[in-house]
C-alpha cells in the first residue's frame, strides 16, 4: 500500500513511526514532514495546506491512502477534493471537520444530540459579548470559534479579564478571523480526560485513554499551549468505564450525524471533564491529539494501517484493538518563549543518546535539517521524548532520564508530567 501522510509535527512522526511498521506498507511519503519523520518516510516539500499540490502528488504517485494529521487541511476540504477524484482519505469531510473548526457548530451538535456539555452562549458582536460577561457569574471560559492552533481558549476568573480577552479576540484579532465569533461557556470543575475513537460512521473503536498537560510551566501554571506532555493510560480513569463514557459523549454524535446523512469517518477526539455529575464534553477534535498520539500509539499492538484503510473505505471490519500493558509518557521539549515568539534554526544536541535508551522514542515535533544536514529547531514544540515503562513511575523515570541528554539554546520542558497521577496511584 502506497501511503501519503500529511503534516509535520510530533503527532505525524508518531503516525509515520507506527505506519512504517506495517507489513502492508510498500511506500510511505510525508508532506512536508520533518527531520525525524525522514527516518521513516520520503518527505516531499508540499505544505499541508496546499491541497491542490497534495492532490496532484497523490495522483502522480498512485497513492492508495492519504492520512491527514492536522485539522486545518480537513477543515479546508482536503477529503472532499480527494474523494471527488476517487482517492481514499482517512479523515472527515469539511462539513464534519467543523466539529473542530467551529466551536459554535460543535456545541450546537452536542446540544442537538443530548451530549452533556457546559451551558453556553454564542456572540458575533464584541460589545454584546462584553456586556454578557459583566452580567454573568464567574468563572467562565471564552473560546474563539475558529481554529487557533490550540490557543484560542481562555479561562476568565473576573469580568475585567473577560472583557480584555474579548477585546483581544474580537477587536484586536489576535487569532485572526477565528475570533470573529466566540463561544462563552460556564467553567466546569473536575478531572480532564482525553478519549479518542476510530469510526467509519457506525462502528466505534476506542483508543487507549490519555491525559494531556496544556499549561506551559510546572504545577499547571503559565499560558495554555498545544500540549507540554501526556501519559497513557489515564490514572484518573477506570478503563472499565470507557463504554459508558463513549455512550454518553461520542456515540450520540456518531449515530445522530449518520442518521442525518452526514456520517463522521476518521478519528474523533473528545476532550472531557469528569465531574461529580459524570463526563462533560469540553471540545471535539477531528484528528489525532497531540501529544496524546505520542503516548497512545506506542502502546498499540494492532497494525494501524489496515484499520485506517478500512475507515477510508467506509467499512470498519476490525472489531477490537490489542494494547501493551505498559504505561507510556511523553515530555515535550519546547523553544524558549513558546507559546509566544521563539527563535528557529537552533542546533539540537543529544537526540542519539536519548534514543539509545531502551523503550525510549524521540518524536520530532518542530525540527528541520539545515544545509549541513544537522537537526535544528523549526517550531515552538520541538521534541516529544517518549518512554514505555512497566508502570507510570517507570515511564516517568525513563522519559526524564532520556530528556536530560538533549540540549538546545533556550529549550525548556515541564518536570511534573504525570506527577499528580502518581500521587493518585499511591
Amino acid at each position: 500500500m502506497r501511503v501519503l501522510l500529511v503534516g509535520s509535527g510530533g503527532r505525524e512522526h508518531a503516525l509515520a513511526w507506527k505506519i512504517a511498521q506495517s507489513p502492508k506498507l510498500t511506500k510511505l511519503f510525508c508532506a512536508p514532514g520533518n527531520a525525524g519523520i525522514a527516518e521513516h518516510a520520503e518527505c516531499v516539500d508540499i505544505s499541508s495546506d496546499d491541497i491542490e499540490g497534495l492532490l496532484k502528488f497523490a495522483i502522480e504517485q498512485a497513492i492508495d491512502l492519504t492520512v491527514v494529521g492536522p485539522e486545518a487541511p480537513l477543515v479546508a476540504g482536503l477529503y472532499d477534493q480527494f474523494n471527488a477524484r476517487g482517492l481514499k482519505v482517512f479523515g472527515p469531510s469539511a462539513k464534519m471537520a467543523l466539529l473542530e473548526g467551529s466551536k459554535s457548530f460543535s456545541k450546537d451538535v452536542m446540544s442537538r444530540f443530548g451530549v452533556p456539555t457546559a451551558a453556553y452562549e454564542v456572540f458575533t458582536n464584541a460589545k454584546e459579548a462584553m456586556q454578557y460577561t459583566l452580567e454573568t457569574e464567574m468563572p467562565i471560559v471564552i473560546k474563539a470559534d475558529g481554529l487557533a492552533a490550540g490557543k484560542g481558549v481562555v479561562i476568565c476568573d473576573t469580568s475585567e479579564q473577560a472583557v480584555s480577552t474579548l477585546s483581544k479576540m474580537m477587536e484586536q484579532k489576535v487569532f485572526g478571523p477565528a475570533g470573529n465569533k466566540v463561544v462563552i461557556e460556564k467553567k466546569i470543575e473536575g478531572e480532564e480526560l482525553s478519549i479518542l475513537v476510530l469510526t467509519d460512521g457506525e462502528t466505534i473503536l476506542p483508543l487507549a485513554s490519555a491525559r494531556d498537560h496544556k499549561r506551559a510551566y510546572d504545577h499547571d501554571r503559565g499560558p495554555n499551549t498545544g500540549g507540554m506532555g501526556a501519559y497513557s493510560p489515564s490514572a484518573q480513569f477506570d478503563e472499565s468505564m470507557i463504554g459508558s463514557i463513549i455512550d454518553q459523549t461520542i456515540r450520540p454524535v456518531i449515530d445522530g450525524l449518520r442518521k442525518e446523512g452526514s456520517p463522521y469517518r476518521g478519528v474523533l477526539y473528545a476532550g472531557l471533564m469528569m465531574t461529580a455529575d459524570g463526563p462533560y464534553v469540553l471540545e471535539y477534535n477531528c484528528r489525532f491529539g497531540d501529544p496524546e498520539t505520542e503516548v497512545i500509539l506506542p502502546r498499540l499492538k494492532t497494525d494501524l494501517l489496515p484499520v485506517l484503510a478500512e475507515i477510508a473505505d467506509g467499512k470498519l471490519c476490525q472489531k477490537s484493538l490489542e494494547w501493551h500493558e505498559k504505561a507510556c509518557m511523553t515530555v515535550v521539549m519546547a523553544s524558549g518563549g513558546y507559546p509566544g515568539s521563539y527563535q528557529k534554526g537552533l542546533s539540537i544536541h543529544g537526540i542519539p543518546a536519548a534514543k539509545a535508551i531502551r523503550d525510549v522514542v524521540v518524536f520530532h515535533a518542530g525540527t528541520a535539517l539545515n544545509e549541513k544536514k544537522e537537526v535544528v529547531t523549526s517550531g515552538g514544540r520541538v521534541l516529544a521524548v517518549t518512554a514505555l515503562g512497566g508502570n507510570l513511575r517507570a515511564a516517568y523515570d525513563l522519559a526524564y532520564q532520556a530528556i536530560q541528554h538533549i540540549h538546545f539554546e533556550g529549550g525548556f520542558f515541564r518536570r511534573d508530567i504525570g506527577r499528580k497521577a502518581m500521587e493518585v496511584l499511591k
